[in-house]
């Protein structure tokens, strides 16, 4: 598809629905993507966070995460997202941050691209918990437990983002 034949149906603040050809998908506006951070302390415990997502109707369990470049008008490297976003949800602060992977983020619905990043060298500095209206609990799961602690929190309902298996699987291949 040729770019130039990209209609916006409707753009509010943060999305835009466009339609190419005959497909309809987003893209997000003042944004270059996502960073989603995988982030085990000295201590081999996954840093998760939980919290309601309004379009799932649904709390659920992801890894630290949140968008390149929303605070600074899409001026932003993934690792230096990554380093904001996992101060701001689980306060924690990282001495090194190196990508892991990167690629769309639901190629059939948006062209948002995610970075998937390892953070290392974790200083705890606050509780953590968000900023504004998020209200993010934070969970250190230890590794040797999280597959047990993953399937406990989704028979009590709450959705597991399949993003933090991916995490899983490039922790695995560190070992």
């Amino acid at each position: 598809m040729n770019p130039a034949q990209k209609i916006t149906l409707h753009a509010g603040k943060f999305l835009a629905l466009v339609k190419g050809g005959r497909w309809e998908y987003v893209d997000r506006l003042g944004a270059t993507g996502a960073a989603i951070v995988v982030a085990v302390t000295s201590e081999r415990k996954l840093l998760l966070v939980e919290q309601y997502r309004i379009p799932v109707h649904a709390r659920t369990i992801e890894l630290p995460a949140g968008i390149i470049g929303d605070d600074l008008g899409g001026n932003e490297s993934p690792a230096d997202a990554a380093h904001r976003e996992l101060l701001e949800e689980t306060g924690y602060a990282a001495e090194r941050i190196e990508t892991l992977t990167t690629g769309p983020a639901s190629s059939g619905l948006t062209s948002e691209v995610v970075t998937l990043l390892l953070a290392s060298g974790l200083k705890r500095v606050h509780a953590g918990g968000g900023v504004g209206h998020e209200n993010i609990s934070v969970h250190e799961v230890p590794l040797s437990e999280v597959h047990d602690w993953l399937t406990a929190k989704a028979s009590e309902g709450l959705l597991i983002e399949p993003k933090v298996y991916a995490g899983l699987y490039f922790i695995g291949r560190r070992q």
